[in-house]
């Protein structure tokens, strides 16, 4: 079996303004549910959407509506890959701040991807930013 025919993509272009991220997430979990991961899997996987999401919409984007936001997802026999892409207005800070100098809420989004996803990814350039992440069906060691 060739495993990349089994691959499909999926690309969305949503306006930034908040409330279109629940697009993004109504397709993953249809996507996800068809491909048979377990419930709380699907509700990480929304959560994590919701947050690249709105990340994109406000900062990179600067709630300019007229930009996109564009969103990739990949599927196969094993996962869901989601790449979320904005224009960068103002770029993803790398290596994350560490959370545990704040006394805020704010910033909690990338933190809570990165525990929600089993595999996470950051590109900041200027005028692009890419939120990768990946959710396994079961995990990598398990698949082979």
């Amino acid at each position: 079996m060739n495993i990349n025919q089994d691959k499909r993509v999926i690309e969305i272009y949503l306006p930034s303004e908040l409330g279109y991220e629940k697009v993004a997430m109504a397709c993953a979990a249809t996507l996800a549910r068809q491909q048979g991961f377990p419930q709380d899997k699907i509700e990480d996987l929304k959560t994590a959407i919701a947050e690249a999401c709105t990340n994109a919409i406000e900062h990179g984007n600067s709630f300019n509506f007229q930009i996109k936001v564009s969103i990739i997802l990949t599927v196969d026999h094993n996962s869901i890959q989601v790449s979320i892409i904005d224009a960068g207005h103002k770029s993803i800070p790398t290596p994350l701040p560490d959370r545990s100098l704040r006394t805020d809420f704010r910033g909690m989004g990338l933190y809570l991807i990165q525990m929600l996803m089993d595999k996470v990814e950051i590109k900041s350039q200027p005028g692009r930013n890419e939120v990768q992440m990946i959710s396994y069906l079961q995990s990598p060691s398990l698949a082979s």
